[in-house]
């Protein structure tokens, strides 16, 4: 029998150097996510977030990209979950994605701030209706009796928006991750993997793109 320490995968990457890759991080993360989009459609927009809370414990937990551009990358939660909570007080966080078809991993640290209201607002106008009731069910992170605690909810607020449009909660909306690290992974044979890192100098307003050892 096999033993989790016995688990192990070549991999066989195409190439990724420092000549073959644009001078800022955006037009790369495009065209990655563009084909994860094509090989795993599913869950190219998964990405594990971790955040710190004030005595500096860190916390994962998996979520969805729901945009970008070369300002950051949006996700969206309660402003009074865990999450929210710990970025209220330090605004900071890490992404990473992990596309395993293509080999490929992103990792992203910056700052964390919160998207204008009528982003939040066109962004939860335009989820199916469940998930917009779903955001007034769901008191994220709250320690709750049991499921039926949750129905009894679910239930009370679909008669009370039966005939009536869904406002979107206030404590609800998106953050922006603004990196100032973002660094790219392709698997290669022989763990020797590529790795292309940029790093925002704002003293100088650019990327500082590098290579570093696998």
């Amino acid at each position: 029998m096999s033993t989790i320490s016995d688990l192990r995968r070549d991999y066989t990457g195409d190439a990724l150097d420092h000549d073959n890759t644009p001078e800022t991080p955006w037009p790369l993360f495009s065209e990655w996510l563009n084909a994860a989009m094509e090989s795993e459609r599913d869950d190219a927009n998964v990405m594990t977030l971790a955040t710190a809370d004030n005595e500096g414990l860190p916390h994962a937990r998996i979520v969805l990209l729901k945009g970008f551009d070369e300002n950051g990358l949006v996700f969206y939660t309660s402003y009074q979950s865990h999450k929210g909570s710990e970025l209220g007080t330090c605004p900071h966080a890490a992404l990473v994605f992990w596309w395993p078809t293509l080999q490929r991993q992103v990792r992203v640290e910056g700052h964390v701030e919160q998207v204008p209201e009528e982003t939040s607002d066109a962004y939860f106008h335009s989820r199916p209706r469940a998930s917009q009731l779903g955001a007034w069910i769901s008191q994220q992170s709250v320690e709750i009796p049991g499921r039926q605690w949750l129905d009894e909810r679910t239930h009370r607020f679909e008669r009370a928006y039966q005939d009536n449009e869904i406002d979107r909660p206030p404590h609800w909306g998106g953050y922006r991750v603004v990196p100032i690290m973002v660094e790219f992974w392709q698997g290669q044979p022989s763990r020797l993997h590529d790795r292309i890192r940029y790093r925002w100098r704002a003293a100088e307003n650019h990327w500082l793109k590098s290579r570093l050892a696998p």
